[in-house]
């Protein structure tokens, strides 16, 4: 039986980008490697929508996180952190390791931020320096307001827009330099198809002039030897070669499909699937925007989440994430990025019936899958 890792991260990788990845290793000082990078280099570029550098860091997601603040902040500055879920919580748990004071702006899971909220704390207070948000809140499948918080924060030039796009770059268009945001991260366990291992950043024009006055610690993270590397097409310390080779395949393939169809192709799976949930009596957990990079459905209580995660594993051999935090149990993520196509999200509803239907759910056997399957194509 085929198995489908239908987890938003890590994602299921091509067979093609495997072998790509399973060439013999290079060293990352020669003209050869340094080919690769300046294809991966500028083909970034053009899926962040920006004329700035963008860094490719041998880190996580987390590690981009982290640069974006100490290459920008000073020890006390203010900083908003919009925490609507695990990973708006790390932005806040970063800002308070390196001493900034913390303005927690708590939104319920599966909500979007007000950035009316936003803009009134940013007049209350003229010494704020910094929003940090998700575009795309990964443990809850909300997708935050990105642009109409761009447009209050790039009218300030005391204050920048630090945004974690990690499951927001390559799943729907962020232009960076024409909205306006200041620093931008993402990583290749996402949208971009590859194993965990490497992250991405760039900086607008407005950050680097933070970055002037940075007084934070940093080392390995430190974004002006990553600049002044990139522009010989190497980075200031050892690269993760075998990945970069796979996000230049990556990125050639991006290019050779096109940006627009490839965020065509999630939004639609991701209303499909949306859609094939609730008529299948699935209520959703998002009540905002939905990100397309995946879709939450809630558990029937009487059911569970680590029921249906724990069937859908060991009947059918999909692996779909679960909740943290006090929704564990009681929520299920399916992803729409990665190695994975229409045909494997009505795979997905054929497989979530069949294991609803032997846990006593009660819904219309079918509803789903004709659903799905009519979204798709008429979509």
């Amino acid at each position: 039986m085929k198995k489908l890792l239908l987890t938003p991260g890590p994602v299921a990788v091509s067979s093609e980008i495997m072998v790509e990845m399973a060439k013999p290793l290079i060293h990352h000082r020669t003209k050869e490697f340094e080919a690769i990078f300046e294809r991966a280099r500028n083909g970034l570029k053009h899926i962040f929508q920006t004329e700035n550098e963008v860094f490719i860091l041998a880190a996580s997601g987390t590690g981009a996180m982290e640069g974006a603040i100490v290459n920008t902040l000073c020890a006390g500055d203010k900083v908003i952190a919009v925490n609507g879920g695990k990973f708006g919580e790390r932005w806040g748990k970063i800002a308070r390791a390196y001493k900034l004071e913390v303005n927690e702006i708590e939104v319920t899971w599966g909500k979007a931020v007000s950035p009316e909220i936003i803009e009134e704390k940013l007049d209350r207070d003229p010494s704020i320096k910094a929003v940090l948000m998700q575009a795309s809140e990964t443990s809850t499948g909300i997708k935050h307001p990105t642009e109409q918080i761009a447009a209050i924060t790039s009218k300030r030039d005391d204050v920048l827009l630090i945004v974690d796009g990690i499951t927001a770059v390559g799943v729907f268009p962020l232009p960076f330099d024409e909205l306006g945001i200041d620093v931008l991260v993402g990583g290749s366990q996402k949208a971009f198809m590859l194993p965990p291992g490497l992250s991405f950043a760039t900086m607008s024009e407005k950050a680097w002039k933070f970055n002037k006055t940075s007084n934070l610690p940093k080392f390995y993270l430190n974004f002006s030897d990553y600049l002044k590397s990139a522009k010989k097409n190497t980075t200031p310390w050892t690269p993760a070669v075998t990945l970069i080779i796979g996000l230049g395949k990556v990125i050639g393939d991006f290019l050779e499909e096109g940006m627009e169809n490839i965020y065509r192709k999630r939004q639609v799976m991701s209303l499909a699937t949306r859609e094939a949930l609730e008529a299948i009596d699935i209520d959703l957990f998002t009540t905002d925007e939905a990100s397309p990079a995946l879709t939450v459905g809630i558990a029937p209580e009487e059911i569970g989440a680590g029921k249906i995660i724990s069937d859908l594993q060991n009947k059918y051999q999909m692996t779909v994430a679960g909740g943290q935090d006090d929704a564990k149990g009681k929520i299920f993520r399916v992803s729409h990025i990665g190695d994975i196509d229409r045909n494997d999200m009505v795979a997905f509803i054929s497989a979530l019936e069949s294991t609803l239907a032997s846990l006593g759910h009660n819904f219309t056997i079918g509803a789903g899958v004709s659903k799905v399957s009519e979204v798709l194509a008429t979509a």
